[in-house]
């Protein structure tokens, strides 16, 4: 049961450490974490199931998956803020434990690649980041994970199950998403002939057969949502769920436009710290070696199947985002641990460099923690003292202490001091990779205990929503100014919608709402003493402030 395990509790432990404390120094985020459970709460309102609610209308842009998800333990354990927050990190537990799975499927011998591709997916910066926070990408990554189990199933002889499994993935897929699943998903299907050499021949046509089948069922699967949705959310809705979002991403910039080219500077950080692991390229210089003597890694090609054609299709889309790029990284743990974890000679499973490391592979990321650790420490006040770099950094930057830098740098002099001779066991690439993923997590976690605390305030909202929730009780008007994403109506448990107005009508809609209250965004400093408004706080790099009749017409330079 330990061996079938292989590193299940040391990944389980580090992901609770891990969610423990960013749940509870972090608020939720506006404005995707925000949005996302209003979104939900008005579902749950309004007793909807089909259509997704935002601010009162059809909400377009995602699929119901995930606010099903949360309402389903809204109805179990009642509505609070944690269940909400605990859905998606337990779909990115669920990627280790399936990234595992696939692991043994592809490299039936390798427990060593079952045990280390987790941690390696787990110890990536961008997962550790990413892993806790309520967003789709995570629940995309599960499911491109589940379905390409079931395409190896297929594979390796279970075509019925298989199949199926991959359907029901690209289905499940499709209503967390939308049909982006099918970036990730379809290459390896479609590229089969390259990498299933190994250990039955393949009966192409029966192949692609059950690839349409699979097709079919997801469709099936995503329609059965789709089509009841459409003609319940109006012909604006159906129009944009069945054909707005899928091709504006390919032809449209959206909110997000990027270059093709712009996730490529930002692999090292994307692949942060394993591009800095001295393991991994000693053993790819090895296999290279020995690429003349050895049978090509069948599980190797499925992982390139997987990420290379991903990369290009997302490099192709307008929308670009570092978070596009999680479901793509089980793809890549599996590569760099049967990069290191199978011996170069035979392509068996065991420690690539003979069960042994060097004291000095964890030096380079121990140097970049180090670095980390000076820039807080030194580098901000710095450049708070440069009046064109003081612009540029977030308000709340000098209020961060020089506990975190302390810590950072901490923690990469410890990691860089440790020798083989002080440890108990030889320093082994899995013992390395251990070091690195406790390093991530360790970065992360110091980062959310030590250094949360000063951008919080720009934040949380909840203060600022509980205004409103007063405000609604007593049965004030409550308008927006600008465009809004909802990020009050869940933290204020708001039952009805804001009235978003554009400057232009503040003036006539306090005419008609002369209690009213407006919500209003500031970038220029103001003397809050002097313009007097009801409430302030900080919002990202602005501020946010609730304004009555009286203060807006005493500040018409700031409502014209």
């Amino acid at each position: 049961m330990t061996r079938r395990l292989g590193g299940a509790p040391l990944w389980t432990g580090l992901w609770l450490i891990l969610l423990a404390a960013t749940l509870t120094t972090r608020p939720l985020l506006p404005i995707d974490e925000t949005r996302y459970l209003s979104v939900a709460w008005e579902m749950w309102l309004e007793g909807e199931i089909l259509v997704p609610q935002l601010n009162g209308q059809a909400y377009s842009h995602k699929p119901p998956l995930l606010f099903w998800l949360i309402q389903l333990g809204w109805w179990a354990f009642g509505v609070d803020h944690w269940w909400p927050r605990l859905v998606a990190p337990l779909f990115g537990l669920a990627c280790l434990f399936t990234t595992a799975a696939l692991a043994r499927r592809l490299w039936p011998g390798g427990s060593d690649i079952a045990s280390l591709a987790p941690l390696i997916l787990l110890g990536s910066l961008l997962w550790t980041i990413f892993t806790t926070l309520t967003m789709f990408d995570t629940l995309v990554a599960f499911f491109t994970l589940l379905g390409l189990l079931g395409m190896v199933m297929a594979w390796r002889g279970s075509p019925a199950r298989g199949w199926a499994l991959l359907g029901l993935a690209i289905g499940l897929g499709v209503l967390a998403k939308g049909p982006v699943i099918l970036v990730y998903a379809l290459p390896p299907a479609l590229l089969a002939p390259w990498w299933a050499r190994d250990p039955r021949p393949v009966s192409w046509p029966a192949w692609y057969g059950g690839l349409a089948a699979a097709l079919l069922l997801g469709t099936a699967i995503a329609l059965a949502w789709a089509i009841p949705a459409a003609a319940a959310g109006g012909a604006a809705y159906g129009e944009s769920i069945l054909w707005g979002q899928t091709t504006g991403r390919l032809v449209g910039s959206f909110a997000h436009g990027r270059p093709l080219w712009w996730y490529v500077p930002l692999l090292p950080v994307l692949l942060y710290p394993w591009l800095l692991w001295p393991p991994l390229w000693r053993s790819a210089f090895r296999r290279s070696a020995f690429r003349q003597r050895r049978p090509a890694d069948t599980g190797l090609r499925f992982c390139l199947a997987w990420i290379l054609p991903a990369f290009v299709l997302l490099s192709l889309f307008s929308g670009k985002q570092v978070h596009y790029f999680l479901p793509i990284l089980p793809g890549i743990a599996l590569a760099l641990a049967s990069l290191t974890a199978l011996k170069p000679e035979t392509g068996e499973s065991g420690t690539g460099e003979s069960g042994t490391g060097r004291g000095w592979d964890r030096l380079p990321v121990a140097l970049v923690c180090v670095l980390l650790g000076i820039t807080f420490l030194a580098g901000l006040p710095l450049a708070e003292m440069v009046p064109r770099l003081a612009r540029n950094l977030p308000p709340w930057s000098h209020d961060i202490g020089p506990g975190l830098g302390l810590s950072l740098l901490a923690c990469g002099v410890v990691v860089g001091a440790m020798t083989r001779r002080r440890l108990a066991t030889p320093w082994s690439p899995r013992t390395s990779a251990t070091t690195l993923a406790l390093l991530s997590v360790t970065m992360v976690v110091l980062g959310h205990l030590l250094g949360m605390k000063a951008p919080a305030g720009a934040y949380d909202l909840e203060p600022l929503a509980a205004r409103l929730a007063d405000f609604e009780r007593s049965g004030r008007a409550v308008a927006h100014l600008g465009q809004y994403h909802g990020q009050y109506q869940f933290l204020g448990r708001l039952e009805r919608p804001l009235q978003v107005i554009s400057k232009a009508q503040v003036r006539a809609w306090f005419a008609d709402y002369p209690e009213g209250r407006l919500v209003a965004y500031h970038r220029l400093p103001l003397d809050w003493e002097k313009q007097g408004p009801l409430y302030r706080q900080g919002y990202r790099e602005k501020a946010v402030a609730i304004w009555d009749r009286q203060a807006v017409l005493a500040n018409p330079g700031l409502f014209p």
